[in-house]
């Protein structure tokens, strides 16, 4: 069986659109624009925009969901244990992209960029996991991704709510220590 490849023209036009979305939010708030705006920025017409997404929220998430993408570079983690380097490496990924959307849509749309932050990072932690723990417990492995993935979120919304004055590596670099090694408990 082989393979089909998605022609090229289809590609283009898809992130021309997205391209498109990206410059009209530096300008306009994400609840006044239109796929009106949306198809004239790109000079497309409606039913080409329609092909290529469901509605305007379905294109903010594949615009967010491709732009963290890039942020998090996930080449770079494919082959990477969990260590201090890729905590510190993923935490200012998503910081610097939860940074370039303050200014556009983020108000309003947080549960989204939530999901989408938290998806990823749930299947770079698993993926990494997986490599560095040869087990049968997959169920234990996908918990573990989930509590890490929530955990690198929760602590990086704490850094944009409080912290941006220390760099987003020392903010997590304390904490390192006690995920990577465990918390021990102690009786008294």
């Amino acid at each position: 069986m082989s393979e089909t490849k998605t022609d090229p023209r289809v590609l283009r036009t898809r992130k021309l659109i997205m391209d498109s979305f990206i410059e009209l939010s530096e300008k306009k708030e994400f609840k006044d624009i239109t796929v009106k705006d949306i198809t004239t920025e790109a000079v497309i017409n409606r039913a080409t925009f329609y092909y290529h997404f469901q509605d305007i929220y379905d294109l903010l998430e594949k615009v967010l969901s491709e732009v963290l993408l890039i942020n998090l570079d996930y080449s770079v983690y494919e082959n990477s244990e969990i260590n201090e380097e890729a905590f510190v490496s993923i935490f200012k990924a998503i910081t610097n992209f939860q940074k370039s959307l303050s200014n556009r849509c983020h108000r309003g749309y947080e549960d989204t960029i939530a999901r989408i932050i938290k998806e990823q990072l749930e299947l770079i932690f698993y993926k990494m996991l997986v490599k560095q723990h040869s087990t049968d417990d997959e169920k234990a492995l996908r918990v573990a991704a989930v509590i890490l993935s929530w955990g690198i979120y929760g602590a990086s919304v704490e850094w944009r709510r409080n912290s941006k004055t220390i760099a987003p590596e020392d903010f997590i670099k304390s904490a390192i220590p006690y995920i990577t090694n465990g918390i021990n408990f102690t009786s008294k």
